[in-house]
């Protein structure tokens, strides 16, 4: 047994070298036939990798029934991500039946495991209120474990520039060449190259003299030049030297760095803000200032500085500076957990998307949506009501396709809002309900959307699930032509359509006509009002030509 153990972890090494390295599909599948031997072998991560592999449909078909054979197996072992992958299939009913209870269940098994995706995808859950009752102060503990960890993945992200792919250790002379034509660049006086060259240095962690007499040289340089990225760049040095005590003051260094950050700051560099923000949050070289410190993390942030968000988010969870707010804590909070690394499965969506991986595309971007991601969620139900997905039942599409839009409409997307009003003006996925749908497009409406204004008008020119009312229909066909350009036909004809009907309304030549009848009337013109309409035009069209 242990050495079916030694085996499968060394296979299962094997395997992620040649993945890490491989660019070619050929040399892919054979890391995953090592893969398959090291999981047949008990290797626990062997069988995770392997299970998401046919799950997703990483580099091969999609297996979804061995996929959950291999899940379930995990499971019974502990694995946490085994837990969160089933807690995953039974939100959706893959390879399963469709399950909520069983969900949670296994999503709250995962998150005391601690992975990350469950506790993520609980925080959104207690959030929004989806199968639990809504607890902000249940959502801020998950969402604020996810959010440490996908700092950290922030911090990664950000010096991804630093780090190559794929390299083996010929590039270091690729390295010495660039790093030799930055010298020449900055010695010519270039600024913006001065400060990229040494930035480069001090975060390559390559053997090069960073602490030559030429580091304060080129960064001064650049700063007296007026380079706020030199500015902040110089302020980090000297916190680094007051770290390793090469200063002889030890507020000396803490000084410049202040000095430094503060001209930087005030340009409206977010690097500067947010170092100032952490000499005030930790009183480093400042005097312990929680309000300061909490308005320069507002403005880092609001300058697009990720790490930032984060500090704010802690200040507002714990009242520090600030009066406490669950509600800004998790939505700050939950912004920050967005960016970890899981989100790449965006690109590798798309991607399968584009090359007709319908199915794999899918369930990346639902596992995206289950964790709260607004794009995932209008994603995976635009691509559920193309009706080209395999994997689950034609039955289920629909109603799970209202439901992702309807998850997406509570997040502000105004088209998902009118897509959920048409499921219930139509029926798809659940009953026809009038009032529903109308509610939708109201909502709808206040986000300027001209289809939204247009079959509202038509619910008000038909009474449909709220009272008949022609002028106001008239109101919103003109306000959706307003709107947008491309309503203008559709409203025109709808317009020549409602006058029509009023003018047959309001003729003598119709008074005698019943009530009864004018019903009847409308009732099998309806279906074909835009064909009428167009008859009707045509025939005006032709009097006019002959009278002329």
């Amino acid at each position: 047994r242990k050495k079916n153990e030694e085996r499968g972890h060394q296979l299962y090494k094997m395997s992620n070298k040649i993945l890490k390295h491989s660019k070619s599909k050929k040399e892919k599948e054979e890391a995953y036939q090592l893969l398959t031997k090291a999981a047949d072998m008990g290797h626990l991560k062997a069988m995770e990798k392997l299970a998401a592999a046919l799950l997703f449909g990483y580099h091969g078909p999609q297996n979804i029934t061995a996929a959950v054979t291999l899940y379930e197996t995990l499971a019974e072992k502990g694995s946490h991500k085994g837990q969160t992958a089933l807690g995953f299939m039974f939100s959706y009913g893959i390879g399963m039946e469709y399950n909520q209870a069983k969900a949670l269940v296994y999503y709250t098994f995962g998150s005391l495991g601690g992975n990350l995706i469950a506790q993520m995808i609980l925080g959104y859950r207690y959030w929004v209120g989806i199968n639990v009752p809504r607890n902000c102060e249940a959502a801020l503990t998950n969402y604020r474990k996810v959010a440490y960890f996908s700092k950290q993945s922030t911090l990664e992200k950000v010096r991804l520039m630093e780090k190559s792919e794929n390299l083996s250790s010929n590039n270091d002379f690729l390295d010495w060449d660039v790093h030799q034509y930055y010298k020449f660049l900055a010695e010519r006086g270039d600024t913006q190259i001065q400060v990229m060259y040494k930035a480069k240095i001090l975060f390559s962690g390559k053997n090069v003299d960073f602490w030559g007499q030429d580091t304060f040289y080129y960064f001064l340089k650049a700063a007296k030049a007026g380079n706020t990225h030199g500015m902040a760049f110089l302020g980090k040095v000297h916190i680094t030297f007051h770290e390793i005590n090469l200063v002889n003051c030890n507020s000396q260094g803490l000084d410049n760095a202040f000095k430094y950050f503060h001209i930087a700051a005030e340009k409206g560099l977010a690097d500067a803000q947010f170092q100032l923000g952490v000499m005030y949050h930790s009183g480093s070289g400042v005097k312990k200032d929680y309000k300061l410190a909490f308005k320069y993390f507002y403005l880092a942030s609001q300058n697009g500085q990720p790490i930032a968000v984060y500090y704010l988010a802690q200040m507002y969870a714990a009242g520090t500076g600030v009066f406490r707010s669950c509600q800004n804590a998790v939505e700050l909070y939950r912004s920050v957990c967005e960016l970890g690394s899981w989100s790449e499965k965006f690109l590798t969506a798309y991607f399968a998307y584009q090359d007709g991986n319908i199915d794999s595309s899918l369930i990346q971007y639902a596992l995206l949506a289950e964790m709260g991601y607004e794009v995932a969620q209008s994603n995976s139900a635009y691509i559920l009501e193309s009706e080209q997905v395999k994997i689950l039942s034609n039955d289920q599409m629909y109603p799970l396709a209202l439901l992702l839009w309807n998850r997406a409409a509570a997040q502000g997307n105004a088209f998902a809002r009118v897509k959920t009003g048409d499921y219930h003006f139509y029926g798809y996925g659940t009953k026809r309900d009038y009032v529903t749908a109308a509610i939708h497009y109201s909502l709808a409406v206040d986000h300027h959307i001209a289809q939204a204004m247009f079959n509202l008008a038509y619910m008000y020119e038909h009474g449909l699930g709220i009272p008949k009312d022609i002028h106001l229909a008239k109101r919103w066909y003109d306000l959706a032509a307003q709107t947008s350009p491309d309503a203008s036909i559709p409203v025109f004809l709808a317009r020549m359509k409602l006058e029509v009907k009023l003018l047959f309304s309001e003729m003598q030549l119709f008074k005698f006509t019943s009530s009864q009848k004018m019903s009847k009337l409308d009732t099998m013109l309806r279906p074909h009002w835009d064909l009428f309409v167009l008859v009707v035009i045509v025939i005006l069209l032709v009097l006019l030509i002959r009278n002329r």
